[in-house]
């Protein structure tokens, strides 16, 4: 093994201990039950052999979790009365509450999820105007710890890290509210269709949870949505990016906003230890990009700050040779926000630049303002509990 992949190694073990301190609560209620929703199936089978049940039974019910999208053991018609009353006597299939929703102007809808401890993240839909269908935004923790300038939820610190079974229940909850699981009449809309970690939080400072609720929502007997249809959006947390390869291969978009580490240093802290150089080797290793599965580059337009003709070709500069497309999204502004949207001349010129290089640079629309619920404005009122000094 190489130096530098031992060093990798070493850094990635330091990350996962590091925000081990930020996990979230135990998945057992107060009343001692078990919450089913983000067992892996092997963590299944084990628990269904508490109550002497075999391992068959594991697929039974995982299909009635995440195919049908059952919330009572009553409604799992295939298994008789007796098992379906041991199971409610033992386990839920949990979701995270709605606080709150609101629904904007353009039909993108936010969702304030509480979860079983009082926390709370949000959660956007966002759907497409061209066709029936859209996105869910996802948040990965409560809060962030990464302070990027330009983004609202940086002004909040990192409470915790959400759980696998707090990650896909913002998914399931979404279907619940839309009424997408199946219907007797297998007539099934079709409307959220894709997944991207974009929402509260840095996704690969919370990695294992994130891979696991992937993985779950991934299996071909549940929801089943592919590879295809998950983007991971990482601030550059390198040696993680490395492994989501590895072991996740889902969509990767990368929050670069700038071109020059003076600069990224102060939009996006995580650049000082992390530089653009190193980032942007880790997008030429990442397993799968190619001109089918491009690596998104987001570049939020900050008016003075990033959005010069020499940025736009610096730009080209360093991401020549990756398959690859650039976001370009107009600031969303929030309360107190230190900066400007950039005029729509200087997108349009600096989209021209990326374009003429052979790049796809859409302007991103944004969705959701009204609501605060665009591209870096998501933000809860969730603190960090301290516990209490020892005697």
């Amino acid at each position: 093994m190489s130096a530098a992949l031992d060093l990798s190694e070493a850094e990635r073990s330091r990350i996962l201990a590091k925000t081990a301190r930020f996990a979230p609560p135990p998945a057992q209620l107060a009343d001692g039950r078990r919450d089913l929703v983000g067992l892996t199936r092997d963590e299944l089978a084990a628990e269904l052999a508490t109550i002497g049940e075999a391992p068959f039974r594991v697929k039974q019910i995982w299909h009635w979790i995440y195919h049908q999208g059952v919330t009572d053991f009553a409604g799992m018609s295939s298994i008789a009365r007796p098992l379906r009353e041991k199971l409610a006597q033992r386990f839920v299939i949990g979701r995270p509450d709605i606080a709150t929703q609101q629904t904007s102007s353009d039909d993108t809808r936010k969702f304030l999820f509480r979860f079983r401890d009082g926390q709370e993240a949000e959660t956007v839909y966002i759907p497409d105007r061209q066709e029936d269908r859209g996105a869910v935004c996802i948040s990965s923790q409560v809060g962030c710890t990464l302070a990027c300038r330009f983004c609202h939820t940086g002004t909040q610190a990192l409470v915790r890290n959400l759980g696998a079974a707090e990650i896909v229940g913002q998914f399931m909850a979404a279907r619940d509210a839309y009424g997408e699981w199946p219907s007797p009449k297998g007539e099934t809309p079709r409307l959220l269709s894709t997944i991207v970690l974009m929402g509260m939080g840095e996704p690969l400072y919370n990695y294992e949870n994130v891979a696991r609720a992937m993985t779950i929502i991934m299996d071909n007997e549940g929801i089943a949505l592919s590879r295809r249809r998950i983007t991971l959006s990482t601030s550059g947390v390198v040696p993680m990016m490395d492994r989501a390869g590895a072991e996740l291969g889902v969509n990767l978009a990368v929050s670069l906003h700038a071109v020059r580490d003076a600069l990224r240093d102060e939009l996006v802290p995580l650049n000082r230890k992390y530089p653009i150089a190193e980032l942007v080797a880790a997008c030429r290793r990442y397993p799968g990009a190619s001109n089918a599965r491009r690596i998104t580059f987001e570049y939020v337009m900050l008016r003075g700050i990033n959005d010069s003709l020499a940025d736009a070709r610096e730009l080209v500069r360093l991401i020549a040779g990756i398959p690859a497309k650039v976001n370009l999204i107009p600031f969303n502004p929030w309360p107190g926000s230190p900066y400007e949207t950039s005029s729509g001349n200087a997108i349009d010129r600096f989209a021209q630049v990326v374009m003429d290089a052979g790049y796809s640079a859409p302007v991103r629309t944004p969705r959701g303002r009204d609501i605060l619920a665009a591209c870096g404005q998501l933000r809860t009122e969730s603190r960090r509990q301290h516990a209490p000094p020892t005697a």
